[in-house]
Parts: structure tokens; sequence; C-alpha cells
């Protein structure tokens, strides 16, 4: 297999990758809301799930797709008009990376003391949904009957 074809199917690769995490992440995000809705946590508690971890699968989407972008780039016989469509393209990611992260923690990202990227986010907000998914269950055994009692 030639070179350049090669790396553009990486780069394909590294598309397909980044619109799946932005999918996946979507429904994820659905579930959480729809579970934090359920558990009775109130509609503004889980449209700020549901938010908050949309925005966090879309971070990672991009992410994914602007180094696709460097990949489908470099390996290619770039010219100085590729160069720039890339660098305005990577400049429309990041802007739109940072104001959503803006938008999901309401700080600046480089004011934060802890880096967070979006596969983070997206964890965090699964770990959350676990854990209060943990404490709505029904004590069983003999906690349930000393709390009878």
């Amino acid at each position: 297999m030639h070179t350049e074809a090669l790396f553009t199917a990486v780069a394909v690769g590294f598309e397909v990758i980044g619109a799946a995490a932005m999918i996946i992440g979507f429904v994820i995000a659905l579930v959480l809301g729809a579970r934090s809705l359920l558990r009775g946590d109130g509609g503004q508690k889980a449209f700020s799930v549901l938010r908050t971890t949309l925005g966090g699968a879309i971070l990672l989407g991009l992410e994914v797709l602007v180094a696709a972008d460097l990949i489908r780039t470099i390996t290619s016989k770039p010219s100085l008009e590729d160069a720039a469509i890339l660098g305005l393209i990577v400049l429309i990611r990041t802007v739109l990376s940072i104001s959503i992260q803006i938008e999901i923690e309401g700080t600046l990202p480089w004011r934060r003391a802890l880096l967070r990227s979006g596969g983070q986010v997206i964890g965090d907000a699964v770990a959350r949904d676990a854990a209060a998914q943990r404490t709505d269950r029904p004590l069983s055994g003999s906690a349930a009957g000393d709390q009878q009692r």
C-alpha cells in the first residue's frame, strides 16, 4: 500500500473515531440525563448532567478530529494553501473547545487547578451517576431491619 494512501486511511479512521465519540457521548448523555430525572433529582439537575456530559463528548470528538486533520495535512503534499486551511480549521475547533469548556466548568481553562479532557468529563459524569444509583438502592439484610426498628 502506498504511504500516502495508508496515512489517508489512518486520518479517516481518526475521523470515524471522533464522530463515534460524539455519537456515543450523545447517547451516554441522554441516558445519564434520563436516569437523573427518573431518580427525582429534578429537571434542572438532569439538564445539567445532560449538558455537561454532551459537552464533554463534543470536546473529546473535536480533539480527535483535530488530530485527523493534522495527520491528513502533514502526510499529504502540503502547500501553503493547505497549511492555511489547516490553521483555520484548528483555530475554529480550538475556539469551539474553549467555549464548550468554559460553558461546562464555568471558568477559563487556564485558571483550573487540574487539567481535564473531554473523556475525563464523561468519566466523571458516569461515576457520579453510578454513585447516585448506589445511594438510591434500598438497604438489604440486617441493615434494613436495623433501620426499621
